[in-house]
């Protein structure tokens, strides 16, 4: 899609649970040519805060697009920075606050570590269908601490693989399609899948369910308010024991082209000069 495209998310999860995970994600990305190959750039910018943990990531990123059978294939690569803030005011154990001794733990005061995180990854659409792969933590990261006795602590970020695909069903009424698809995400260590089906009419309002394997059903609504620009709300049901913290997700994204129209050119006849 040759468009800029600007997004804004906001995740609030568990709410009323104290330390309540908060995620706020910006992103923004726009197509160029050179030549007559097509590529695309991007940044994004991600904080993520649940209990004395808080982090922020800032991510550049590059895709070169080309033509595969009926399709485009996109291959991208990303980089950027990650900070993890430790907040010694926000430790609780069952002694109260003495938390001299571990050696796990960061000394009092807040405690910050930086690292740089590579990531990648491949994606295939047509006009139906679409299928793609990532990973994430590719250079398998670390992060650092001294803790209270003055020793090293290194914490290693795991990598993370991503697979998505969907699928488009035009109905018999042309205004009406239905858009399943599906989300697995591991690292390594433990899997979830996501199952989505989106009602989508005239393009321009949709409606869906998801099923998030073993966690929640997720409600979501959303519509195209003006010409690119795009809302939507989600809301998870727990299916755990968390239930009665509910979460809720709002999207905000707008797309549009770049361009200079050109005036349309006069010409006077010489017969009339």
């Amino acid at each position: 899609m040759d468009m800029v495209c600007l997004t804004f998310l906001l995740r609030q999860q568990m709410l009323g649970f104290d330390g309540q995970p908060n995620n706020i994600i910006i992103d923004g990305e726009v197509p160029f040519k050179l030549g007559s190959t097509h590529h695309g750039a991007g940044i994004s910018v991600f904080t993520d805060q649940i209990g004395f943990n808080s982090d922020l990531e800032i991510h550049l990123s590059y895709a070169f697009h080309f033509s595969v059978g009926d399709g485009t294939l996109g291959a991208g690569i990303r980089g950027g920075y990650l900070q993890k803030d430790l907040r010694d005011a926000e430790w609780i154990t069952s002694s109260g606050r003495n938390i001299t001794g571990d050696r796990h733990i960061p000394p009092a005061g807040s405690s910050d570590g930086q690292t740089y995180n590579m990531g990648a990854g491949l994606f295939y659409r047509t006009e139906d269908l679409y299928f793609g792969v990532s990973a994430m933590n590719l250079n398998s990261p670390e992060i650092s601490y001294t803790n209270e006795v003055g020793e090293e602590v290194i914490y290693n970020l795991n990598r993370h693989y991503y697979v998505t695909a969907g699928y488009k069903l035009q109905l018999t009424n042309p205004a009406w399609e239905i858009q399943p698809a599906v989300l697995l995400k591991s690292d390594g260590i433990s899997t979830d899948l996501d199952l989505n089906v989106t009602c989508v009419y005239n393009k321009k309002v949709w409606g869906g369910v998801s099923y998030r394997t073993g966690e929640a059903v997720v409600g979501m609504i959303g519509l195209e308010l003006l010409d690119g620009l795009k809302v939507g709300i989600s809301y998870d049901a727990q299916t755990t024991s968390l239930m009665k913290f509910p979460t809720y997700e709002i999207l905000v994204n707008y797309c549009f082209k770049i361009g200079v129209e050109k005036s349309p050119e006069k010409y006077k006849s010489i017969r009339f000069l």
